[in-house]
C-alpha cells in the first residue's frame, strides 16, 4: 500500500500557520481603571492559537485529499508490444511530401506523426527498428515513451545504408519483440521502396510473424509506382492486418489515427488502484475538537 494526497497543493496553505501567531487580530478597545488588573500573557502559552493551528492543519489535509492505494498492478501492463519499423534508406530524403512544407523529408514528416502516435500509446510497450541496406533495432521495447520519442529526434536518413532491406526489417522486429510479454503483438512497417537488400526473403520473414501471431500494419510512402504495392499487400494479409497508401503526410496522419483505432491502448488516467480515501480521519478530529471547545466555551461563559 501506498500514501499520497489527490490535490497536494492546497498544503501550500500550510505556509500560512504562523500567521496565528505573527499576524496582528482586529484590535479591539479595552478599559481597566487600573492597569495592575492586566495581566501580560505570551501568546504561545495560551492554548486557542494551538487548537486553531491543529484545526486548520486538519481542514487542509481535508482539501488535499489523502488516500492510500494499492500500485502493484501497475506493473502488470495491459498494452501491446508495438513496434515501429520505419524505412530510413536514402529515398526517404525526399521532399516535397508534406504540402504544408514542401522542404521537410519524407523521413522528417513520419518522425513528426510517429512522435504523435507514440504519445498517445499509454500503456503500450514500444520499440523502434530503422531500416535501409541493413535492420537494427534503435529502441528496445520501452514504456517509458517521452525517451522513446526523444530518441527519434536523434536519428536521420541513411543512418541504416541506402537500400531497403525488407525482410531484415521485419525479423529484427520479431527480435525485439521476443523480450516482451504481451499477448497482442504488432508491427508497423513504412517504406517507400522495393526490398533490394538484406539477408532475409520478407517471405520467409512474414512466414515466422504469423507463426507467432505477430501483425504487420505496412504503409507505402509516396506514389504508388515508388514501392512495392504488392509486397506491402501480401506481407499484411499474410499477418492478418492490413496494408496502407500515404502519398501525402495528411494522409499518413490519417492512417496512423486508423492503426491507433484498429488497435486501441488501455488509457492511463491519473486515479490509482484500489484507492481509499482517509479525509474521515481528520475531518473526525475536526468535529470533535470543534465539539469540545463550543463546550467548553459555554461552560467558561455560565
Amino acid at each position: 500500500m501506498h500514501f499520497t494526497f489527490g490535490s497536494p497543493y492546497f498544503l501550500l496553505l500550510l505556509l500560512l500557520l504562523p500567521c496565528f501567531f505573527w499576524c496582528k487580530e482586529m484590535i479591539k478597545p479595552y478599559y481597566f481603571p487600573k492597569l495592575s488588573w492586566v495581566t501580560r500573557q505570551s501568546p504561545w502559552l495560551s492554548w486557542e492559537p494551538w487548537l486553531k493551528m491543529i484545526l486548520y492543519t486538519l481542514m487542509v489535509l481535508i482539501l488535499a485529499k489523502p488516500f492510500v492505494y494499492d500500485s502493484t498492478q501497475n506493473k502488470h501492463k495491459k498494452g501491446r508490444d508495438l513496434i515501429l519499423a520505419l524505412d530510413a534508406s536514402g529515398s526517404m530524403a525526399q521532399s516535397g511530401f508534406d504540402t504544408h512544407d514542401r522542404m521537410q523529408t519524407k523521413f522528417e514528416t513520419n518522425l513528426l506523426l510517429a512522435k504523435d502516435f507514440i504519445k498517445k500509446r499509454h500503456d503500450d510497450n514500444m520499440g523502434v527498428v530503422l531500416f535501409g541496406t541493413f535492420a537494427y533495432t534503435a529502441s528496445p521495447l520501452t514504456y517509458d515513451l517521452a525517451s522513446l520519442s526523444y530518441l527519434l529526434d536523434m536519428v536521420n536518413v541513411g543512418i541504416a545504408g541506402e537500400s531497403t532491406a525488407i525482410g531484415d526489417a521485419i525479423m529484427q522486429s520479431i527480435r525485439t519483440l521476443a523480450y516482451g510479454e504481451a499477448q497482442n503483438k504488432v508491427i508497423i512497417l513504412l517504406s517507400d521502396g522495393y526490398h533490394n537488400a538484406g539477408r532475409t526473403s520478407p517471405k520467409i520473414a512474414v512466414q515466422k510473424a504469423k507463426a507467432q501471431g505477430i501483425k504487420i500494419y505496412t504503409i507505402g510512402i509516396g506514389k504508388s509506382s515508388d514501392y512495392d504495392v504488392a509486397l506491402l499487400q501480401t506481407i499484411a494479409k499474410e499477418s492478418g492486418a492490413l496494408r496502407y497508401s500515404a502519398s501525402s503526410a495528411k494522409a499518413l496522419k490519417k492512417i496512423y489515427q486508423e492503426i491507433a483505432t484498429l488497435e486501441p491502448s488501455p488509457i492511463r488516467s491519473e486515479n490509482y488502484l484500489n484507492q481509499r480515501l482517509l479525509i474521515q480521519v481528520p475531518l473526525g478530529f475536526v468535529f470533535l475538537l470543534l465539539l469540545l471547545w463550543v463546550l467548553f466555551t459555554l461552560r467558561r461563559g455560565l
